[in-house]
């Protein structure tokens, strides 16, 4: 498996949980930290992951 499409899986995934996160975990109360931010954080790290998948992809086939 190259490293552009793991990054792009990886990101996908990531992206994939985060909106998970976001959409069912409005209701649910932490101490610390709200779940519904943490999805906002996991969408935006997986949104870069997969970015940087296609950055790989892109320079790979120059």
């Amino acid at each position: 498996m190259s490293p552009a499409t793991k990054a792009l899986a990886g990101g996908s995934v990531t992206v994939a949980v985060g909106l998970l996160l976001w959409l069912f975990t409005g209701d649910v109360h932490t101490p610390v930290i709200t779940l519904t931010k943490v999805g906002v954080v996991l969408m935006f790290m997986g949104g870069l992951e997969l970015l940087y998948g296609v950055y790989l992809g892109v320079v790979k086939k120059k």
